[in-house]
């Protein structure tokens, strides 16, 4: 068994991963840079080490510098989180190459699905639909004559990109070739990859992911799936699970898709797949996950699996003691990622000394998060404060749980979503569940809060 980790990672994550870890009597090392030496990852872990300054590319990007602590400090393993290298196929072969282990999947399975047009390659030849679109590209002007032939409106998308990095929607010819400038520059500047496949624009779809968990036996299980549809500017602002646009027989059919493809790459470790749904109820891949998602607690509240123990279990050599018979949705889970940012002053991040902070509590309420009172919010990342996470046993009742934790939630200091989430969860569209991935629907709700007719009450 693994009996030390580092946490290549920081905010609520590495927070997450620690007490995980603390959980299951193992040893704990965090990494922080010069900034973050008051963060609650440092002060939880057994041990810690300063790799560098507040630049992410000097520090929680320096691949060598989080290898040599890792050594320093005796890890037999690390754990990448979400974001940052968690998904970097060069940081996962170094481990490799280190005798470290990397808590994810091997390095040649991240750098296959994680090129995009691949993954979509390898779906199609296990028989699942995907979008209509290209392979890579990097010539604008070859990528010009390829959307006039997809046609608009239609998405460019980083090859190598993640967390709505590298994305840029184009509504009409004259808009690309910027777009593809800037969605090509976003991307190599971010990971390093500047090479983007084009995307027919599917729009009203709901935006739905399975989470899957494989072990190094063949055994996959598939814990469903959660709605994501709910995002701005590609990124997620709610979640939930299981999803109103889903019933058993298209579960299961998600289910067998997630668990072919993933046989298909020999995957290991926690991944999602993610799919679109039209209102014809036409399924199409979108792309993979090799990695935690942010939105997990979700499924850990609905199937009782704590994803992150299980992570750690696989990559210790374990096997699956759970098989996909015994898996069941049981009640409803939403999660609200609370941002600190100004939504009315078109969502300006916040940052600034947290001078009141009162944490949540109670059955079936969790808030994961790195702040408390007196931590400084930094403005070199992620603006991130936690995630709020209810379940009740219907989704009506975990509708008003949250309500009522958001009303409780006290952060001053700095701004935050929260009112703005709270417009979303009392919105008769939220309760009906008829929401989509269409952006009119945060773009209305702005507009009433500007106008002051929401009507919020706690």
């Amino acid at each position: 068994m693994i009996t030390k980790i580092l946490i290549a990672n920081r905010g609520e994550i590495a927070v997450r991963i620690i007490r995980a870890c603390k959980e299951m009597g193992i040893t704990t090392v965090a990494i922080y840079s010069e900034v973050d030496k008051d963060a609650l990852h440092v002060t939880l872990a057994d041990e810690s080490y300063c790799i560098g300054p507040a630049q992410v590319n000097r520090s929680y990007l320096n691949m060598m510098v989080i290898i040599m602590a890792a050594i320093a400090s005796g890890a037999q393993a690390i754990h990448p989180g979400y974001g940052l290298l968690s998904e970097n196929a060069k940081f996962a072969l170094l481990c490799e190459q280190c005798n470290i282990i990397f808590i994810g999947p091997k390095s040649k399975v991240i750098s296959l699905m994680g090129e995009k047009d691949n993954a979509k390659k390898i779906m199609k030849s296990v028989g699942v639909p995907v979008i209509p679109g290209s392979d890579a590209v990097y010539d604008v002007k070859i990528a010009k004559k390829i959307a006039s032939e997809i046609g608009y409106p239609l998405l460019i998308k980083a090859r190598s990109g993640g967390g709505g990095k590298g994305i840029r929607l184009v509504m009409q010819e004259n808009e690309f070739e910027n777009a593809f400038l800037t969605a090509s520059t976003e991307a190599m500047n971010g990971v390093g990859d500047g090479a983007c496949y084009l995307e027919k624009y599917l729009i009203p779809v709901k935006h739905v992911e399975m989470q899957i968990l494989c072990d190094n036996y063949g055994n996959i299980l598939c814990l469903g799936e959660r709605d994501c549809s709910l995002q701005r500017k590609n990124q997620k602002l709610i979640e939930e699970s299981p999803s109103t646009a889903i019933d058993n027989e298209l579960r299961k059919r998600m289910i067998e898709m997630s668990v072919k493809a993933a046989k298909a790459v020999n995957y290991t470790g926690a991944g999602t797949f993610e799919f679109l749904l039209d209102e014809s109820y036409n399924l199409y891949f979108m792309e993979m996950n090799t990695r935690l998602q942010v939105e997990h607690p979700v499924s850990e509240m609905v199937t009782g699996i704590d994803i992150v123990k299980w992570q750690i279990r696989i990559a210790a050599g374990l096997e699956l003691t759970l098989k996909q018979d015994e898996i069941e949705l049981r009640g409803h889970s939403i999660e609200c990622r609370i941002y600190a940012e100004s939504p009315q002053q078109d969502f300006r991040p916040s940052s600034g000394k947290v001078s009141l902070f009162h944490s949540l509590g109670g059955p079936g309420v969790r808030f994961d998060t790195a702040i408390y009172q007196n931590y400084y919010m930094l403005p070199f990342y992620d603006s991130l404060l936690g995630k709020l996470i209810v379940y009740a046993s219907t989704r009506e009742e975990a509708i008003r749980k949250m309500t009522v934790a958001l009303c409780e939630l006290t952060i001053e200091g700095v701004e935050h979503n929260g009112a703005l989430q709270m417009s979303i969860l009392t919105s008769e569209m939220f309760k009906s569940g008829k929401y989509s991935n269409n952006p009119a629907f945060i773009e209305d709700i702005l507009k009433k809060m500007d106008q002051g007719s929401v009507d919020i009450k706690c």
